[in-house]
């Protein structure tokens, strides 16, 4: 496809990042109307291309060519009267803005007249948008902050369809959504398709990329390694391109049955939450993989939350047996209790991403590492870290490097490994594979796989109902605030059967 018959043409790109050559000599092309995706693990350079195009990141040498003419933008707001939009990796709406605001993000001045800025006509255009793409009606003079994850995602779509797009660039945000709102976006994908439009995507679900892109090209450190038509590949074979090798072992469980011992660890009875859960009850057992999914108002997330003590309990209780009973009332008495939880949204609600890798890996076992008079010795403290950081695989020129510089797979190997080395009961996972690549998936179903053999009692908490599939013993499903629903591992263990109980 040569740049006259292209909707965008990129040749010869590349960008470093200090000595990090992020990208090198790219060549890229897209159709009008077509859909391709980004493919390859964590650090390869797919959110760098797309920052470029996005006018996020300025190329440092190469041409781009949009419609035919040369393409150089030089912010987003350029990129945006170019209509082109992109929607983030990290979460990018403005906290200490309402939502209606956040959709029209750096176009206020299209509401205000006399320096007054005119919230009834913004907020009432963000509804349109809304209502034109078929997207989930929200809240619209609320801050964004202490929203969802979910929630943030779908107002940062909805700021970049509000510009109508020719090319419409999605870093990893169908992880962060929920079944019902995933199928929103793939019919927003469609309809984009229909009118002439184009998307370039990145998701760590091949298999999801396949179904959705026409095709996919390849990166793997740096480079473009190759491009696949989505009708004549296979999810082996693009994972083979992305690692440079055939990737082998069970990524799931292999086994097709429950297995988990009789003692019962964790009792939750009729727990009730304003507005989000009511009357949850259910035992985890030791060396049990407890599953919850449901719909993005199911109320999930927030089981998550309440067993931790995170979230107060309008009425019931949440119980941990060590062999005597403890009432979790407080994180601070399920931390102490053996109990660990990882959350969603990682960089707001787990990691301090302004500090060093050795302050978020210590910081769940300051307690332990106190010596008998109170005080915190740094050999201590670096010489854990260090052991953590390597046992997981972490990849940093140090333990003293920011958390903000690391790739999303590198930030949950500490997320998730921190607690790991701590002496643990209760393990709860909210979408601990969100953003990571197939790699990293594996490692973390692999470590999940350890804990289950230690007789640790796992929580998985997930929006993806193949990660659900692949490594609960048994599965609880939730509609609408409450439990409706088990299944357990077996012969019923279906999609189609779960997909029946959701909706």
């Amino acid at each position: 496809m040569n740049k006259t018959d292209a909707l965008l043409q990129i040749s010869g790109l590349n960008k470093h990042f200090g000595p990090t050559h992020a990208n090198k000599n790219i060549a890229l092309s897209l159709g009008r109307g077509e859909i391709i995706g980004l493919a390859g693990e964590n650090g390869s350079g797919k959110s760098t291309l797309l920052s470029q195009i996005a006018g996020i990141n300025r190329k440092d040498s190469g041409e781009m060519f949009l419609n035919g003419a040369i393409y150089d933008p030089a912010s987003p707001l350029d990129a945006h009267q170019n209509k082109i939009a992109m929607v983030v990796q990290e979460l990018g709406a403005v906290n200490n803005l309402s939502a209606g605001i956040n959709v029209f993000l750096g176009r206020t001045a299209e509401f205000t007249r006399f320096g007054i800025l005119n919230l009834k006509k913004l907020y009432r255009a963000a509804n349109d948008v809304l209502s034109q793409w078929g997207l989930p009606a929200m809240p619209l003079r609320q801050l964004a902050d202490g929203m969802t994850v979910e929630t943030r995602k779908i107002i940062e779509l909805a700021r970049a369809l509000a510009i109508d797009p020719d090319i419409l660039l999605l870093d990893e945000i169908t992880q962060s959504l929920s079944l019902n709102n995933r199928t929103i976006l793939y019919e927003i994908l469609k309809k984009l398709k229909v009118a002439g439009k184009s998307v370039i995507l990145i998701t760590h679900d091949i298999e999801e990329m396949i179904k959705i892109t026409d095709r996919i090209t390849v990166l793997r450190d740096g480079e473009v390694i190759g491009t696949e038509l989505c009708a004549e590949t296979t999810p082996d074979k693009i994972k083979t391109m992305m690692v440079g090798r055939k990737v082998s072992g069970e990524f799931y469980r292999a086994d097709n049955a429950p297995d988990y011992q009789n003692e019962v660890i964790l009792e939750v009875e009729q727990a009730t939450v304003d507005h989000e859960i009511s009357d949850v009850s259910f035992q985890l057992h030791a060396g049990e993989i407890l599953g919850f999914c449901g719909l993005s108002d199911s109320g999930i997330h927030t089981v998550g939350k309440a067993l931790y003590g995170l979230v107060r309990l309008k009425s019931g209780r949440v119980m941990l047996r060590q062999p005597q009973k403890i009432l979790i009332e407080n994180s601070k008495t399920a931390l102490l209790s053996g109990m660990a939880y990882v959350p969603k949204d990682r960089d707001k609600e787990a990691l301090m991403i302004q500090t060093s890798i050795l302050e978020n890996l210590c910081l769940p076992s300051y307690e332990n590492l106190r010596s008998k008079a109170g005080y915190l010795g740094t050999r201590k403290l670096r010489s854990m870290a260090a052991d953590t950081s390597a046992m997981f695989d972490v990849k940093s020129t140090g333990i003293d490097q920011k958390m903000s510089s690391l790739s999303g797979g590198n930030k949950q190997k500490i997320n998730i490994g921190r607690w790991l080395v701590k002496d643990l009961r209760v393990l709860i996972l909210d979408c601990p594979t969100r953003g990571v690549d197939v790699g990293v998936k594996a490692f973390i179903y692999n470590e999940m796989k350890e804990a289950k053999k230690k007789q640790l009692g796992i929580v998985l908490i997930s929006d993806e109902l193949t990660e659900v599939l692949g490594m609960a013993d048994r599965l609880l499903i939730m509609k609408g605030g409450r439990l409706t629903g088990e299944i357990m591992r077996g012969k019923d263990f279906t999609e189609e059967a779960v997909i029946g109980l959701i909706i």
